[in-house]
């Protein structure tokens, strides 16, 4: 703990953030770096509750609860209000291996689990570890992981988003020789191209990149594996395989005119942006550009903010998003309590952006997408919707009712499509390797991680679905250390 008496002399203090009309205006961090006197008081905030739900890292009836990564809060807490750095940047790398990741895109089911959120605001867990990262790095700490010796394995890691990461730096502290393969031209997956250089700087994910090579970790990019190689002799030239290939495919919306221009998945229009920008400051134009159009976003979470933060930073003419689900409650329901993730009202910085250009929050809530219409020469000009409302039948399931007379008409000449993903691309590598899927369509794991392929591990989304960055690292830990046993017969020391 902290203070012990912290929690009732200090009040919860968020970082402060650029204000939107500046931040708009270019694509850099939006957040400012916290003074070392509020963290301390931060810190001190912390409790002694006994029983600290933080770092439980459960699902209690679907919804997160606490770190899936069980990050030892309380300890770095504690450390970081006794003004000890250094010890609480080692507490923090023990559990997670890119928390200056976390700390700037994970939403922190940790606070939402934290006793003190019982009946006060929760301890400000999040901007702590985010804080102890870079100071890490200001202070030169963190420094290539290599290992004293080598196991003589060889392990093919397939995707380098953050479940490849994890998994291939836990591999190569554990002695293995590791190759990362991205299809993509540069490494990251999804915290490279999937989420803007606002939420999280590109150069900090190049960074811990280069930190990995400098360790002994191979990195080879611009190769598609079951394409440019092929599954047979992934097989045949590793001794394991561990496949983090992502939630790649996403959901779409099969409606009248979605054929039309100007409608993309929303993947598309993040990928092309930051690629775009990363290479030429956009100046090449190879990107969609939101400049001077009126956007639809259609769908909510990070994925959709992301793209309101984007189009406004185009220069968009005005972005509304319209979302399914009935807007949240200012508190917690009844059906969502204590220590799950709370599902209530808040403007994530996309909003708040659109809101103070706009005027107005730009969500339009319990609404359902008709058809796209379009001009002439086969433009989206127009979004049609109803109003809907949530009902539940008899057997419990939930189900939509439309509103006669709710119709309504939304300008459109860029619609970009956040509706989440349905799993695995099911082409190329699962199916050349005949990997067994759930219903769902992810790929079956047993408790080591392996698939149904002897040899052959996965983790991440592509497991467990589209979740979080936390979840992701979760599972590359977790795979790494089933690997570890497979080759080194049966024991691991990996955690």
């Amino acid at each position: 703990m902290g203070k012990p008496t912290g929690f009732l002399e200090f009040h919860r203090e968020l970082p402060a953030n650029r204000t939107p009309s500046e931040r708009v205006s270019d694509w850099e961090e939006i957040h400012v770096h916290v003074p070392t006197d509020t963290l301390k008081r931060q810190g001190a905030r912390c409790m002694d509750c006994g029983t600290p739900y933080c770092h439980t890292g459960k699902l209690i009836g679907g919804m997160a609860s606490g770190c899936p990564i069980n990050n030892l809060i309380p300890d770095w807490n504690d450390l970081i209000f006794r003004g000890q750095w250094k010890e609480a940047a080692v507490r923090l790398h023990q559990t997670n291996n890119f928390p200056e990741f976390t700390g700037r895109v994970c939403p922190a089911p940790c606070e939402g689990s934290c006793t003190l959120g019982l009946n006060d605001d929760p301890v400000t867990i999040k901007s702590i570890e985010c804080s102890i990262a870079d100071h890490a790095f200001e202070e030169g700490w963190i420094v290539p992981d290599t290992p004293g010796t080598r196991t003589g394995k060889r392990v093919a890691v397939v995707g380098s988003g953050p479940a490849g990461l994890a998994a291939a730096s836990q591999l190569n502290h554990a002695g293995h020789t590791v190759t990362v393969f991205e299809r993509a031209d540069r490494v990251g997956g999804l915290l490279m191209y999937g989420i803007p250089n606002m939420k999280l700087p590109k150069s900090m994910v190049e960074r811990r990149v280069r930190l990995m090579a400098n360790a002994g970790i191979r990195f080879v990019t611009g190769v598609e594996v079951g394409r440019d190689i092929t599954a047979k002799s992934l097989l045949s030239d590793w001794d394991a395989v561990v496949l983090c290939c992502g939630a790649a495919q996403a959901r779409d919306l099969a409606i009248e005119g979605r054929n039309l221009s100007g409608i993309h998945l929303a993947m598309e229009f993040l990928h092309a942006n930051t690629k775009s920008l990363l290479d030429s400051s956009l100046a090449d134009g190879a990107y969609i550009s939101a400049s001077g159009k009126s956007v639809v976003v259609i769908g909510g979470g990070d994925t959709g903010t992301d793209c309101v933060g984007t189009a406004l930073r185009h220069r968009a003419r005005n972005v509304t998003q319209l979302e399914i689900l009935p807007k949240p409650p200012a508190s917690r329901a009844p059906d969502n309590p204590w220590p799950q993730w709370p599902k209530v009202y808040k403007l994530d910085y996309g909003q708040e952006e659109a809101a103070a250009l706009q005027g107005a929050d730009p969500r339009a809530y319990s609404i359902q997408t008709k058809r796209f219409v379009g001009d002439e020469s086969g433009q989206v000009r127009e979004v049609h919707t109803i109003d809907i409302e949530w009902k539940k039948s008899p057997d419990g399931r939930m189900h939509i009712v439309e509103l006669p007379g709710t119709e309504r008409v939304f300008p459109a000449e860029l619609v970009l499509l956040a509706l989440g993903f349905v799993g695995p691309e099911k082409k190329g590598l699962v199916h050349e390797l005949g990997l067994k899927l759930d219903e769902r369509g992810n790929v079956v794991t047993d408790g080591e991680k392996m698939t149904s392929v002897a040899g052959v591990f996965a983790a991440g989304d592509m497991v467990r679905g589209q979740s979080l960055v936390v979840w992701a690292i979760h599972e590359g830990r977790k795979a790494a250390r089933g690997v570890d046993r497979y080759l080194m017969y049966g024991q691991s020391y990996l955690p």
